[in-house]
């Protein structure tokens, strides 16, 4: 897979906004993908954000490998950050964000009471590639629609603050990428999971990284969706792509196929899974 070089230029602007906008923050809310930890965060994070205060939110994780979930929140939490895990939809996980923002801000909150300053709302900033859940975050804090949200990269296009109870503030911003990945298998990671344009790649590549990952880490999931026996997982993987297509009965439509594989991953038909293994991570 060739190297993808993607960065618009509304994502240029919004890198702009977003460091001039950090003063009025409390702290910063860094959204991630729990299928993919590493993969999913912005390397330009560091620098844009610098001392600021920063929760990590490990999103969609009732769509991640819970065991692969608890090794990266323990993870972030040797390397000296304060991680939640959570589901965006979900009232449970989201009434954490509170508790775990006081905590982080502690310090902050004591000075402030010291000095006699009125206890005031949080304000955060939400950051974030695009696609890692931002807009289902907003929608379901106020519950309500207020954010524009949808399975494609590039849904919010500017900034707003957005007020919930009395105890938070939200500052929501577009996703923002980097100017191109390394790494192709990070592209690939991101593409799978639908944080890249599908027009940027080829979705037959896709649909074999697919293949390569499940057969490898998740081969009861791939049997029991597709039908699939153990002699059947040892073919070459376009071999395995070739008779997915003709169980579902597309005959040899090899792009069809693949449309289908990436579709039914992305709908949650193929379960749970990571792409960022944590046991990877020394290699």
């Amino acid at each position: 897979m060739p190297t993808i070089q993607w960065f618009p230029g509304h994502m240029a602007k919004a890198r702009r906004e977003v460091s001039e906008k950090l003063k009025f923050v409390d702290i910063v809310f860094e959204l991630i993908d729990a299928r993919l930890p590493l993969s999913s965060r912005n390397p330009m994070l560091d620098q844009i954000v610098q001392q600021k205060s920063r929760l990590i939110l490990l999103n969609k994780s009732d769509l991640a490998d819970p065991n692969q979930t608890n090794l990266w929140v323990n993870y972030f939490r040797e390397a000296g950050h304060h991680v939640l895990a959570l589901t965006a939809k979900d009232d449970k996980s989201v009434k954490q964000i509170v508790p775990a923002s006081k905590k982080v801000l502690a310090e902050k909150i004591a000075r402030d009471q010291e000095k006699g300053i009125k206890p005031r709302a949080i304000r955060a900033m939400v950051l974030g590639i695009p696609n890692v859940g931002k807009s289902t975050l907003l929608n379901h804090l106020a519950g309500k629609k207020i954010a524009s949200t949808g399975n494609r990269p590039g849904v919010t296009k500017g900034q707003q603050w957005l007020r919930f109870g009395t105890q938070l503030e939200l500052l929501d911003t577009p996703g923002i990428l980097w100017p191109k990945f390394e790494d192709p298998e990070v592209g690939q990671r991101l593409a799978l999971t639908g944080a890249i344009k599908d027009d940027l790649l080829h979705l037959d590549d896709l649909a074999l990284y697919e293949l390569e990952v499940f057969t490898r880490f998740y081969p009861e999931q791939l049997k029991e969706r597709y039908k699939l026996t153990d002699e059947n997982l040892t073919l070459e993987l376009p071999e395995l792509l070739l008779l997915i297509a003709e169980k579902r009965g597309f005959k040899d439509d090899y792009e069809r196929a693949s449309e289908m594989l990436i579709l039914e991953l992305r709908q949650g038909r193929l379960g749970r899974y990571t792409l960022d293994r944590f046991e990877e991570l020394s290699e």
